[in-house]
């Protein structure tokens, strides 16, 4: 059996960084390092102060830190020495091309694939953590085969990562399951035991689920998507319960009490009768934006929440429609619709309170958003569920000039919500 005695990680983000911390601090007898082309995240988490905060990651970091966890920007010497390569960057979605707007982009994997054949020879494993579509490791396989040579012996392997903004720690050290998937061949079948071996320090054999590539890479795109359908599914009941005068709230307790439903993933958009409480919480945020007025006002305003889950089910729509399933593309594609439907009721009633909290301004509408002297429509530009996403919410911004709005990414706070600032009128 192959042991893996020194592991590496292409990729020192969200995924990368906190499951290779974890994996070296429940396996101190392993190497790992994580590389990135990034100097200066890798210089942070060389630091005191990382570049992600996730309860109890600091303290695993520190635990092994410059004993068996590194951090480097040498990413070909990390890729030579290692038994194992994790291939965890970023899979965006397409900004051009077949697919534009909700294919992956594979790019960065392709890269990391070219990269680690130039630097491998003998054995080697290669497995994808990044979240990729269907048949992603024949891409890479590919790669590797334009590029072989004597003696190179590559195995791709696929590994996604079940982890959640906020419990990541407690994710990896305690997981619902670990899947791995491999190709059915006699070297295949090795290379996923090894993985396991890997794992099994800490996760109990029974949650270690071993299946084909292929499954494994669908099974992570389906999970997401099966997460956001019952956000959609809420937020649609949501608007029902608004017609009708029922509570979205005690429909879903209701709901949730049922054992075969569950009562997570049912946080519904704002309805009618938030409304006074969002519009006092905006008021309070204009004031004093503290972090508890953004906690309770993300949770009246929940959507889908995170960067994943709508690039992944856009990306389970286009997978259908390339395989001639229409059908199956239109159920998933609904799943998006009917949440971007909740967040412009939501955009409804920001637009109201915002205009009665600010007297006789007048407010740019948010279907008409002002970019260099242009009204932009908001549909061309970015749909409204990508602004409130990232786990935090969508910062307003203060508007001083038409020139400083150079594009919407700018309207996104990643670390803190600014407050509901200065509108210019049109």
């Amino acid at each position: 059996m192959v042991e893996i005695k020194k592991i590496c990680c292409i990729g020192a983000g969200y995924v990368g960084g906190p499951t290779c911390s974890v994996i070296a601090h429940m396996c101190p007898e392993i190497r790992v390092t994580v590389v990135d082309v990034n100097e200066s995240r890798i210089n942070a988490w060389n630091s005191p102060t990382l570049p992600i905060y996730e309860p109890g990651l600091k303290e695993v970091v520190e635990s092994c830190r410059g004993k068996n966890l590194f951090f480097s920007t040498n990413i070909d010497d990390a890729i030579r020495e290692a038994d194992l390569v994790f291939i965890s960057v970023n899979t965006p979605t397409k900004t051009y091309g077949m697919g534009k707007g909700r294919a992956a982009d594979l790019k960065y994997i392709e890269a990391c694939a070219r990269r680690i054949v130039q630097n491998s020879n003998g054995y080697k494993i290669v497995t994808e953590k990044s979240t990729v579509p269907v048949r992603a490791a024949e891409s890479i396989r590919r790669i590797f085969d334009a590029n072989t040579k004597p003696n190179l012996n590559l195995q791709v392997l696929s590994n996604p990562e079940f982890l959640a903004e906020g419990t990541a720690i407690k994710d990896l050290k305690n997981p619902d399951r670990v899947l791995i998937g491999g190709d059915e061949t006699p070297e295949g079948q090795k290379a996923v035991r090894a993985l396991c071996a890997v794992y099994e320090h800490w996760v109990p054999k029974e949650k270690i689920l071993t299946t084909n590539t292929w499954s494994s890479e669908l099974s992570k795109l389906a999970a997401n998507a099966f997460l956001a359908q019952r956000i959609s599914s809420i937020n649609s009941i949501s608007a029902l319960c608004e017609a009708t005068g029922a509570d979205v709230e005690e429909v879903a307790t209701a709901i949730g009490m049922d054992q075969r439903i569950g009562n997570k993933f049912l946080k519904a958009s704002v309805g009618c009768k938030d409304e006074v409480k969002l519009g006092v919480l905006i008021l309070a945020l204009r004031k004093s934006p503290g972090s508890a007025i953004k906690q309770e006002l993300w949770a009246v305003t929940a959507g889908f929440g995170g960067s994943c889950f709508q690039k992944d089910v856009l990306n389970l729509v286009y997978l259908c429609e390339a395989l001639n399933l229409p059908e199956v593309a239109r159920y998933w594609q609904q799943v998006v619709t009917v949440c971007e439907e909740a967040a412009l009721r939501l955009c409804d009633v920001c637009s109201y309170l915002l205009m009665v909290s600010l007297g006789e301004c007048e407010l740019v509408s948010f279907g008409e958003f002002v970019s260099f002297s242009e009204l932009v429509s908001f549909g061309e530009f970015v749909s409204f569920s990508e602004l409130v996403s990232f786990g935090e919410l969508v910062s307003f911004g203060e508007f001083m000039s038409f020139s400083e709005l150079v594009s919407f990414s700018e309207l996104v706070s990643f670390g803190e919500l600014v407050s509901f600032g200065e509108f210019v009128s049109v």
